[in-house]
């Protein structure tokens, strides 16, 4: 996991991510791949929210959990159901 001592000011470059237009096209990717996926994630949220604010904590707990979960399920197909307690 990359660590992030500030907020990025600008748009961060996001070669994978911008490939995926739906949940099954993370099957194509390496484990490698995956993990500079799930950095890309988390780097670009942090920009989101730098610029509008809100919380980001708890999004960015569960970036390689989304990830692998849509890499191992057939989404939208199989159901993932979040549940907030």
């Amino acid at each position: 996991m990359k660590i992030y001592n500030q907020i990025p000011e600008s748009k961060p470059i996001t070669p994978l991510l911008d490939k995926v237009d739906f949940p099954s096209d993370l099957r194509s990717f390496s484990a490698h791949e995956l993990k500079q996926l799930a950095d890309e994630l988390r780097e670009f949220l942090l920009y989101s929210v730098g610029i509008s604010g809100g919380h980001l904590g708890s999004g960015l707990g569960v970036v390689e959990l989304t990830v692998v979960l849509h890499y191992l399920f057939n989404t939208p197909e199989d159901n993932l159901i979040w549940e907030r307690l």
